[in-house]
């Protein structure tokens, strides 16, 4: 009897999940945040910031890994095909799990049935953005000129990036022609907007504004619901006419689908706590990141209601361009 009992405590054990033995002891290794975008970038730098919190509250180093190409696709799909155990997470949003997909039907990946959905880091508004030597002061003057040329370029972060959908959304609704150029993060394209390689650009707020602030930038129009205090000047696009028009880039943490509930948990509540610090407090201010604790499952449902909301939208544009 004592022998079959043994057996049977043993095949019990052998049928827990190798997941959930390791959030027992999580992060039992140094943790790989996946960010599928450049250095520099707005989810680059969040993602850092995040990093620095979580590795200073577990003891164990959480290390960037910038996987760029795609849009921020290929990142993303390495994320949904790692294993479960808690040591490869992402930094996700709704550029590579709202935008993307709808843009593109034949991403390799399922935006909510592939991933664990863990913590909402916050968003920014997206600003429409000229380089001095246009020559447009005001978003009137910037659809005068777009249509007095007959097309402009401008920059945005990459394929399927709120800049990028924000853009073609306006050239569709306005009826100009605008090209894109795009880049593989907002680091770069920014550098050269601000060296006038491109004059227009589509970007958040985050990575325009220390040279809004310096003069070598002008923002023509934002994407926030309310103008933004630091830049009271600037008009919404719901008061440029577009009144439905309401979007941030915002980001969030992620990791492959069937992490244990334990490591969801425990890195959920260390995300929380970290808005409380001193440094990442500063960085929210200074670049007007809007942000909230959610727990997993708000933050899952949250993914979920923006998916619903922009893929229908988007898809009626595409297919209508």
């Amino acid at each position: 009897m004592a022998t079959a009992r043994r057996v049977v405590l043993f095949c019990l054990a052998a049928a827990v999940p190798l997941s959930a033995a390791l959030g027992a002891e999580w992060p039992s290794k140094p943790v790989r945040l996946i960010v599928p975008f450049a250095a520099g970038g707005a989810a680059d730098t969040i993602g850092r910031l995040y990093a620095e919190a979580l590795g200073t509250a577990f003891g164990k180093p959480f290390y960037v890994e910038n996987r760029v190409g795609g849009g921020g696709l290929l990142g993303t799909e390495a994320v949904a095909r790692a294993e479960p155990d808690g040591l490869t997470l992402m930094v996700s949003g709704i550029p590579t799990h709202v935008l993307g997909p709808a843009m593109n039907k034949n991403v390799g990946f399922d935006p909510m049935r592939d991933f664990t959905h863990i913590a909402y880091f916050g968003g920014t508004p997206n600003v429409l953005l000229a380089h001095p030597s246009l020559g447009v002061t005001t978003y009137a003057d910037f659809l005068a000129l777009a249509r007095e040329a007959k097309g402009l370029e401008y920059v945005s972060a990459g394929f399927g990036t709120m800049g990028n959908w924000i853009a073609e959304f306006l050239a569709a609704k306005e009826k100009i022609k605008l090209v894109h150029v795009a880049y593989k993060g907002g680091a770069q394209a920014v550098l050269d907007l601000v060296a006038g390689h491109v004059k227009v650009g589509m970007l958040t707020w985050s990575i325009a504004a220390e040279h809004v602030r310096a003069g070598r930038l002008l923002t023509l129009a934002t994407t926030s619901g309310q103008r933004l205090p630091y830049r009271a000047e600037v008009p919404t696009l719901r008061e440029l006419g577009h009144r439905d028009f309401v979007a941030t880039t915002w980001y969030s943490l992620s990791g492959p689908a069937g992490l244990a509930p334990d490591i969801v948990e425990s890195a959920n509540r260390e995300v929380v706590n970290a808005l409380e610090g001193p440094r990442l407090k500063l960085h929210i201010e200074q670049d007007a990141i809007e942000t909230k604790p959610m727990s997993p499952a708000e933050v899952t449902r949250f993914i979920q209601s923006e998916i619903d909301r922009w893929t229908p939208m988007i898809r009626r544009l595409l297919g209508a361009n």
